[in-house]
């Protein structure tokens, strides 16, 4: 999103879009808050603005010529089964013994102009509950509790639920005509009989046009733009993009949205974070959403990611109840949201 320099109402504050250039500072400046280097986070966020900058809001605080905070946020629009567009603050941080001064307000007064200026009314972030500081921040900024729940698991090769409790995910009452007889189970019958009725494999731009009829099934609504983005990215970020696509005599019955985050909202280790996960209504029952999951759990465990999370809508009952019965749980974080007001 574009951004024009401009100085602060702090004395000597200059408010700017963040460079590739400021990657030296931000990482120093982080390390000093984390104490950790995060490199790899912040040169792979940086890139991805410069490949698709609408999809990027990043903004530097420089007084005197030195970087003494930034702010990292990306536009959201169909993750987590959105309809309205919100921008999501990743990443906020102001240099050690500066902070208090108000360069995060400044910081954050920037982004809720710049969504603003694209129609983008909604700020959205998390936080662990034990993070006093960032919490007592955002609550001055003005952010409340949001209605999702956010969900974590920590990555298994157990038994992932039912057959049964996937209805969730493909609700129109359609099965398989050939029924699955679930009497005399395998001892580890998600793999023996889902993964053996459908060929997970890794999403490819061929599954494209699949996914969004399937989509479009699920939803009730045309999320091409959201759905093409989401494939284009787990052809070009390879490195951190997971998705996964069900294949069934020749065509997609079932995906599963998902990348590996190195550090969002302050985490200093990875994990796996589902957008979004669906199952063709044709296949109902017949344990897809597990095949996606099992399959999916397999390829972080070999790239030592830990931990899986996903955000559900807290009314959302059948959708919780499946992830649970998964082995998902409440994660330490909160999701936050902040509304705003066109001006």
């Amino acid at each position: 999103m574009a951004f024009r320099s401009q100085t602060s109402q702090i004395s000597h504050l200059t408010l700017r879009p963040l460079s590739p250039q400021d990657l030296d500072a931000a990482v120093g400046i982080d390390a000093q808050i984390t104490g950790r280097s995060r490199r790899a986070y912040f040169d792979h966020r940086m890139h991805a603005a410069l490949r698709a900058p609408a999809l990027h809001t990043q903004f530097a605080a420089e007084e005197g010529g030195k970087l003494v905070g930034y702010v990292l946020a990306r536009r959201l629009e169909g993750e987590f089964g959105r309809a309205d567009p919100a921008l999501r603050l990743e990443v906020i941080g102001v240099l050690p013994g500066e902070q208090g001064h108000g360069i995060g307000d400044a910081l954050l007064g920037a982004l809720e102009a710049a969504a603003r200026e694209h129609g983008i009314l909604e700020l959205r972030t998390q936080a662990a509950w034990n993070n006093h500081d960032m919490l007592r921040f955002l609550d001055h900024a003005g952010f409340r509790l949001g209605r999702s729940e956010v969900i974590d698991c920590a990555i298994h090769a157990g038994r992932l639920g039912n057959f049964d409790a996937e209805k969730v995910l493909a609700p129109e009452p359609h099965r398989l005509s050939a029924e699955i007889d679930h009497s005399a189970p395998a001892a580890n019958d998600f793999e023996a009989l889902a993964r053996d009725r459908a060929d997970v494999r890794t999403l490819g731009r061929a599954d494209l046009d699949d996914i969004a009829r399937i989509d479009r099934r699920l939803t009730g609504r045309d999320r091409g733009a959201y759905i093409a983005r989401s494939v284009d990215e787990a052809l070009l970020d390879s490195a951190i993009r997971v998705s996964l696509c069900a294949h069934i005599d020749g065509g997609v019955a079932g995906y599963v949205m998902a990348k590996v985050d190195f550090g969002d909202f302050g985490r200093t280790e990875p994990v796996a974070v589902i957008d979004t996960i669906g199952v063709d209504p044709g296949f109902t029952g017949a344990g897809i959403g597990t095949a996606l999951l099992s399959q999916l759990f397999v390829n972080l465990e070999a790239l030592h990611v830990e931990r899986v999370e996903s955000v559900v809508a807290r009314e959302n009952f059948a959708l919780l109840g499946f992830f649970y019965r998964a082995g998902f749980g409440p994660s330490p974080r909160l999701g936050f949201v902040k509304r705003l007001e066109q001006r």
